[in-house]
């Protein structure tokens, strides 16, 4: 997020158990299967309203798309058997675009396809009211804050990869049509500058693309954009992946780290 969570090779966390931590109620011990789950739903929404292809099974979900957005891999089990590991490595070798894939339990070996790996700390909050943003976060509506929201994640993420940009390629219309999700903006001195998704899946919310326009960091759009997405699912436990340097900011809004996911790349 932008960039509150942006997926960089040096964001490592120290436990890997996934354990509960001492001190923390035992429903943070799930937190990876949350994670998995949502993020599941939330490729699969997208991969809706883009038309992409779905690909389920039990131990992974992907979605097989274009040149440019690639083939995206969500892991649901820790226990892949050599059939899915043969199936994701043929998914790997005819992808048109780049290969991604996501880990939260951070025990499947995908080495032989090449990619890059790094480490992000799963991160859950319990129900809890959230403090109010210090500036105006709203919830898209309209196809042209969208396109805003869009763009605010393109640049704060540098996703090169939608470059040159064509509106409604990363996220069309038909995203926020889709159940449990929503997208949020974030507006100072009447500019949006700040983006986030969250979506709620089987009474688990999760945060996405949490973006900060580059024009704008270290204003505290990140923390307010925070908030604002958080304020209409806070009565819910809530699940993200944070990076190093996001990692402080979502600590001191009530989330706490329970585990570390390995993330997948060819880029």
């Amino acid at each position: 997020m932008a960039n509150t969570w942006q997926t960089t090779p040096d964001a490592r966390v120290e436990d890997r158990s996934g354990q509960d931590h001492p001190g923390h109620p035992a429903d943070f011990g799930d937190g990876v299967i949350r994670q998995a789950r949502n993020s599941a739903a939330f490729w699969a929404a997208i991969a809706d309203s883009r038309g992409h292809e779905v690909i389920r099974r039990r131990g992974f979900l992907a979605v097989v798309g274009g040149d440019r957005a690639g083939t995206r891999v969500l892991l649901q089990e820790p226990d892949l058997d050599a059939h899915d590991i043969a199936e994701l490595t043929e998914l790997a070798g005819r992808s048109t675009g780049p290969v991604d894939a996501e880990d939260p339990f951070s025990s499947t070996d995908l080495s032989h396809l090449g990619m890059r790996n790094w480490q992000m700390p799963i991160m859950v909050r319990p129900p809890g009211p959230a403090a109010a943003p210090a500036m105006e976060v709203t919830r898209v509506r309209r196809t042209d804050e969208l396109r805003t929201a869009e763009q605010i994640v393109i640049d704060g993420f540098e996703l090169t990869r939608f470059a040159p940009y064509r509106p409604g390629e990363m996220f069309p219309t038909k995203l926020i049509e889709q159940p449990g999700v929503d997208v949020f903006l974030a507006v100072l001195d009447g500019e949006a500058v700040g983006a986030a998704v969250t979506v709620v899946h089987e009474g688990v919310g999760s945060h996405y693309w949490v973006a900060t326009s580059s024009k704008h960091r270290s204003r505290g759009v990140g923390r307010a954009v925070m908030l604002g997405s958080l304020a209409p699912v806070s009565n819910l436990p809530v699940t993200l992946t944070a990076s190093r340097l996001g990692r402080p900011l979502y600590e001191s809004l009530g989330y706490t780290a329970v585990t570390s996911s390995t993330w997948w790349s060819s880029q």
